[in-house]
């Protein structure tokens, strides 16, 4: 139902504005109660930005299924395939822009989305921490190398967005993630006096 409702007012705010659609829209064009409506979001903005909810658990559920003695560069790179079926949908792209474009030209929804976005990034150094051996709360290189694949994803977003799609996303977040190269090994990882570089 919260992928449902999210999908219906996307539409719905790029036909007509986020402003200009009321919660009774949102629920006379789904069929549904404003109490039903509540149960899943608290808000208007949550339904918007209820996205990223999503893909931290997809994020969360693509890391934990890739070899436990894959380099975790790799392991993430992989995990990020989840974004990228989603640029790369080609209808799921027109919406994702036209949801993008609403998103920046609104100060209080790009306040939330960065928010949002430090949420994930947060969830996600917990998950490499875990893989890697070291606790994001005492050790500060989860958050590093966790801070710095979300970056990729974000820097190959942008170009993707403001070049006109004119290269697969996919393609982007390569570049991306390559020009940073983690010189680390499993064992490494995984002791605590480890030394973990990261190039460009």
């Amino acid at each position: 139902m919260r992928a449902e409702l999210a999908m219906l007012a996307q539409d719905l705010f790029a036909d007509k504005g986020y402003e200009q659609t009321t919660i009774d829209d949102l629920v006379a064009a789904a069929g549904i109660s404003r109490r039903t409506f509540f149960r899943y979001f608290t808000s208007k903005e949550d339904l918007m930005l209820g996205k990223y909810d999503a893909w931290s658990q997809m994020l969360a559920e693509a890391l934990a299924a890739r070899p436990v003695d894959e380099p975790v560069w790799e392991s993430l790179r992989r995990t990020f395939d989840v974004v990228v079926e989603h640029f790369e949908d080609a209808t799921l792209a027109e919406r994702a822009l036209a949801i993008e474009k609403i998103i920046h030209e609104i100060p209080a929804l790009s306040a939330s989305e960065l928010e949002r976005i430090s949420r994930v990034q947060g969830e996600l150094a917990e998950l490499v921490g875990a893989r890697i051996g070291l606790q994001a709360v005492t050790d500060p290189r989860p958050a590093v190398i966790a801070g710095a694949a979300l970056t990729c994803v974000l820097a190959a977003k942008d170009v993707w967005m403001t070049t006109d799609r004119g290269r697969p996303f996919g393609a982007l977040l390569d570049e991306a993630m390559g020009a940073l190269k983690p010189v680390t090994s499993q064992s490494d990882n995984r002791s605590p006096s480890s030394t973990d570089q990261v190039h460009s």
